[in-house]
């Protein structure tokens, strides 16, 4: 588990700085896949998860 995680923080590490640096490219979405599935399987998805879905009801709250 701990490889798990410590490599999905790396990936998101790395796709932070390629986005940055010089835009989202073929191959930087193949790393954001990546990362994607890590985070997925990881122990953290609950909290992203359960924070997607806050922020989609404070959103989803706003009278306009």
């Amino acid at each position: 588990m701990v490889l798990s995680i410590s490599l999905a923080v790396l990936l998101v590490i790395i796709v932070v700085m390629m986005i940055r640096k010089s835009g989202l490219k073929a191959g930087h979405a193949i790393v954001c896949a990546l990362a994607g599935f890590f985070l997925a399987s990881s122990s953290i998805a609950p909290t992203i998860s359960s924070l997607t879905s806050s922020v989609a009801g404070m959103i989803g709250d706003i009278k306009f």
